[in-house]
């Protein structure tokens, strides 16, 4: 089986400048057809995913097929990064097939999950199946950069293949529940948002997990974050962010000892936690609006907020580094 870098190196560094100079006109003649089959929700969906290192293969695995919480949807091949990856994820999430190649997948499949650890494998992956009018949901981090994101969503929305990317901490009922509340408090004068993340991780750093504190701050509070600052002193680390719309916010990113995604507010009444007001048994919510894309082609976020997202994060690895105030840049 092929190694991951093996699989990077055979698509190629240049692989997305060569999608992005080839002609658009050339799917056009079968855009029509592939779309309807494709939206028609009486049709199976039968999902390929790229990527076996990360737990979330098995989720998807047991929630589709074992659960079978989505009728005639079906998780059906499955690449790893190496074979013992493959053979446990295909294992535990009942997939019935392993691929050595992800190539062998085309033809065969009417969507896409690419699930790697690490951001930066992320779009190398899925562009073919993007090219091919295959439905594509990403893993989170959608990507390690921000002017790689641009370039692979601008090929996405020439050739009207529905992408999407995003945190399934963010992506809740509860997380949009909490958002509703804000119009109604008053004074605002600090917001604390707390979340795991290894800012030394060998799977991204910050990008890994800091992901899902983002992109929660960001459905909360608005997308418009100028500056971040980070600041380090042996296993802790905090940010600072600044909002152009005069939020002012601090994410405590906790190494060891905490899996928990809390924010709290500063007012002039004191401080308070933000909770939501409803409760979710079994969230699916990031389950239903992925496969909703699959069926409907209809994107659950837009290109501007997966790549606000990433640009945050890309400000915030260069603080790490600097420990010094970074703009966000898209």
């Amino acid at each position: 089986m092929k190694s991951r870098r093996d699989f990077a190196k055979d698509i190629g560094k240049g692989v997305l400048s060569a999608f992005m100079v080839s002609s658009v006109s050339n799917s056009a003649g079968r855009h029509t057809t592939l779309k309807q089959s494709q939206i028609n929700t009486q049709n199976k969906i039968r999902i390929g995913i790229i990527g076996a290192e990360n737990s979330h293969t098995v989720t998807y695995g047991r929630i589709i097929n074992v659960q079978k919480r989505f009728p005639g949807v079906e998780v059906l091949y499955v690449w790893g990064e190496t074979d013992e990856f493959a053979r446990n994820a295909a294992k535990r999430g009942q997939i019935p097939n392993i691929v050595k190649d992800t190539m062998e997948m085309m033809g065969k499949i009417d969507a896409l999950i690419v699930d790697h650890r690490h951001p930066k494998y992320h779009l190398e992956a899925a562009l073919p199946f993007v090219k091919a009018d295959i439905p594509t949901f990403i893993d989170k981090p959608f990507c390690y950069r921000v002017a790689e994101g641009k370039e692979f969503l601008k090929i996405a929305k020439e050739l009207k293949t529905p992408v999407t990317s995003y945190s399934t901490i963010a992506q809740s009922n509860e997380v949009f529940d909490m958002k509703a509340q804000i119009p109604d408090i008053d004074n605002i004068l600090h917001i604390i948002c707390t979340g795991s993340c290894d800012i030394n991780s060998k799977y991204g750093g910050i990008f890994f997990y800091g992901v899902h504190t983002v992109q929660k701050m960001m459905y909360i509070f608005g997308e418009d974050v100028e500056e971040v600052k980070v600041s380090t002193k042996d296993d802790k680390t905090t940010a600072s962010v600044i909002f152009s719309s005069g939020y002012f916010a601090t994410l405590y990113l906790i190494r060891k000892g905490y899996s928990g995604w809390d924010v709290l507010l500063l007012t002039d009444k004191g401080f308070r936690p933000l909770e939501p007001r409803i409760k979710e048994t079994d969230s699916l919510k990031p389950y239903e609006d992925m496969v909703e894309m699959f069926r409907t082609g209809k994107e659950p976020r837009t290109h501007e907020s997966i790549l606000k997202c990433v640009a945050i994060l890309e400000a915030l690895e260069k603080s790490v580094i600097s420990q010094k105030w970074e703009k966000v840049v898209v």
